[in-house]
């Protein structure tokens, strides 16, 4: 995210990789949510439904209203929203990244049809 769209204002990124451990991700995140609760509404985006991330970032959600929770984040969601999340509160960005989400899961197929509906080929004068 940072190579397309740089540094971004209220948003912080954790990472978990293997050597971590869910003491120290519900630590980083405890902190996180500490710098960022005063500036309102917190969303969550993480990975997989069930993995680690996802459950320590329930748990914090779970604590106190206007905090959200999406899961299955991939990059073009995660871009699509950075750039839209002004003034949303976390229910209504919730709502849009599960519609982005939505849209965002295509084939090649269907975007090759999809142009061709866009694109009628002129008939005649």
């Amino acid at each position: 995210m940072k190579q397309i769209l740089g540094e971004q204002p209220q948003f912080i990124a954790i990472d978990f990789p293997e050597t971590s451990t869910t003491a120290l991700l519900t630590s980083q995140l405890e902190q996180a949510v500490a710098e960022l609760d005063a500036q309102g509404d917190i969303v969550f985006l993480t990975d997989l439904l069930g993995g680690t991330p996802f459950r320590v970032a329930s748990t914090l959600a779970m604590q106190k209203a206007g905090r959200e929770v999406i899961t299955g984040t991939n990059l073009q969601l995660l871009l699509e929203m950075a750039l839209e999340r002004d003034g949303l509160s976390s229910e209504t960005f919730r709502l849009q990244a599960l519609e982005c989400g939505h849209r965002g899961l295509t084939s090649l197929v269907d975007e090759l049809d999809r142009c061709r509906e866009e694109s009628p080929v002129e008939e005649g004068i």
